[in-house]
């Protein structure tokens, strides 16, 4: 008998077989079934999520319509807005035609950017070098007549922002009223100077009161106007067309643009800023420097109100409004020196053509001539009519032989000195509101003075074979240049002395002839007042704007071609 218990292995039975292949069978047509359930739902998924992109891809293009539909009609609107009050302006204009002049009630001359804007109530007018006042515009000498709330600085306020200076800006801000009427007496001092309170004849001559005052822009012949994106001209159709104008760089910053200047070569351009001046390439537009004091903190404003490249182009002598002047080296970026000694603002600075002497003007009620590679003060020009209180000087220019210094002040005079001496030679009057800028003509004997008035004047020196002497009563305003519809803020001259430009608060630049005292051409390019104009002494015919826009910008003008 065997100890194992021993089965027999035979194999399964059929019916086992079948058992379990119905099973797998059973078990394979589940999984079918569900992944059938799977594939159906993600089919339905993928169609709900292609019917939602074609729905969102819909609206996006119907909404990029409306947008494009939209930016048409605001378009449509505009051009059709600024249409119409250019219509309304010159209807107002016919209207009043032959009324008597009032006050400007608009801000340019119709056109692009010209609104209507409320003429300022006049406030009362502290004395003008009140050391206490401790808060005031960058604009304003301290002291001079502000307004209750002044407004921010934007295109919608048109303020104009600056320093005065000879091609340069102004001290007010255009929503400060004119200066109230000073006093009609005068001090005769000590020095035996003659006034220039008028012409040889007594009758000086007057340009055209108003060449574009009954001109509608859009009405003007296509040879008497030019026209870029932002920007238009319109020559005097009264006188022939010598001239064409266009603009080749814009400069945008980030404040006001107080003063633009030129380097004696035209190759570069400085604009003086808040905290900062800027240097340019007038043939590249690149910007080749930015002259900032780190020292000065950047806490507060501090507006640079001046600037004036010395002759080789070496250095910038740049005017502020902690009464510090600050001679740059321009390739080192770096303070070379910094002249001090006025009390007040610096609000113009003009370098002598020989490199020799810098003169400066203040709020101080002094224009200081410098030594200014040794850092020495060699004349206090100081204004002393005891009976005056708004006597800061607002502007300064030397002569091109570098012998006198002009300057002009809110007292409304125009004084000149001799730069060798420092005495008083000139004392030119006529305007009737302060005089915001002077410039000397090429030949030396001519003075151009811009006022808040809303004229220019140009002055006839008293001169000598031997130079100036006993024959200063020739001194007289032999033009006046009238057409600006607000202050004049800024003048200078071409460098071949066959025009002036004038900037102001009006926001237009003009051309003027200073033989016939009529306009060339007035250009709108500036969406606020244009504070300071400059042109170059350079080769090539260009001109420089900067403005309460925050832009400078660099035009050209040239003779018309046949």
């Amino acid at each position: 008998m065997s100890v194992y218990n021993h089965r027999s292995m035979g194999p399964p039975s059929s019916s086992r077989l079948i058992e379990l292949l119905d099973a797998v069978k059973s078990e394979y047509d589940q999984l079918s079934e569900d992944v059938m359930v799977c594939k159906n739902q993600r089919d339905e998924y993928e169609h709900k999520m292609n019917s939602q992109i074609q729905e969102m891809n819909l609206f996006q293009q119907n909404l990029m319509d409306l947008e494009r539909t939209q930016q048409m009609i605001k378009k449509q609107y505009e051009e059709e807005i600024a249409r119409l009050r250019q219509q309304l302006e010159q209807v107002q204009l016919a209207q009043h035609g032959n009324a008597p002049p009032q006050p400007p009630v608009s801000s340019g001359y119709g056109g692009p950017g010209g609104y209507p804007q409320p003429q300022p109530q006049p406030q009362p007018q502290p004395p003008l070098m009140d050391p206490k006042t401790s808060v005031h515009h960058p604009a304003y000498p301290v002291g001079a007549p502000t307004s209750a709330h002044p407004p921010p600085v934007s295109a919608s306020s048109h303020p104009s922002v600056g320093a005065p200076y000879m091609n340069g800006s102004s001290p007010l801000p255009s929503n400060a009223p004119p200066p109230t009427q000073l006093p009609s007496g005068r001090g005769s001092g000590t020095n035996p100077v003659k006034s220039g309170a008028g012409p040889l004849s007594n009758n000086p001559s007057t340009g055209s009161s108003d060449a574009f005052g009954d001109i509608n822009p859009e009405n003007v012949p296509a040879n008497m106007k030019v026209e870029g994106q932002d920007w238009f001209a319109l020559f005097n159709p009264k006188t022939t067309r010598y001239l064409k104008v266009d603009l080749l760089h814009t400069f945008d910053h980030g404040s006001v643009v107080c003063c633009v200047k030129f380097s004696a070569d035209g190759r570069f351009l400085a604009a003086g800023c808040n905290q900062a001046t800027y240097i340019y390439d007038t043939i590249s537009a690149s910007r080749v420097a930015v002259l900032q004091d780190e020292n000065a903190g950047r806490d507060g404003d501090l507006y640079i109100r001046s600037v004036s490249f010395s002759p080789d182009g070496t250095f910038l002598a740049t005017g502020a409004e902690d009464k510090q002047i600050r001679i740059w080296d321009i390739a080192k970026k770096r303070i070379r020196g910094i002249l001090s000694g006025h009390e007040q603002d610096i609000y113009s600075l003009e370098f002598s053509r020989d490199g020799r002497i810098l003169v400066s003007g203040s709020g101080d009620r002094t224009a200081r001539i410098w030594d200014w590679q040794s850092l020495r003060s060699l004349h206090e020009l100081r204004i002393n009519d005891g009976d005056q209180q708004d006597l800061g000087v607002t502007s300064v220019a030397i002569s091109p032989d570098s012998r006198l210094v002009a300057a002009g002040s809110l007292d409304k005079v125009v004084r000149v000195w001799d730069a060798v001496t420092g005495q008083l030679l000139e004392r030119l009057e006529g305007h009737k509101d302060s005089v915001y800028s002077v410039a000397f003509m090429p030949d030396g004997k001519t003075l151009v003075s811009g006022s808040l008035d809303k004229t220019l004047r140009m002055w006839q020196l008293g001169t000598t074979e031997r130079g100036y002497g006993g024959e200063r009563g020739k001194s007289a305003c032999i033009q006046v240049f009238t057409g600006h519809k607000d202050f004049v803020l800024s003048v200078a001259t071409t460098p071949d002395g066959n025009w002036i430009v004038s900037g102001s608060k009006d926001r237009g630049v003009q051309f003027w002839d200073p033989r016939t005292g009529q306009t060339q051409f007035m250009l709108q390019g500036h969406k606020n007042s244009v504070i300071s104009v400059a042109t170059s002494p350079g080769h090539r015919p260009l001109f420089a704007t900067g403005s309460g826009d925050n832009r400078a910008r660099i035009w050209s003008y040239e003779p018309l071609g046949p």
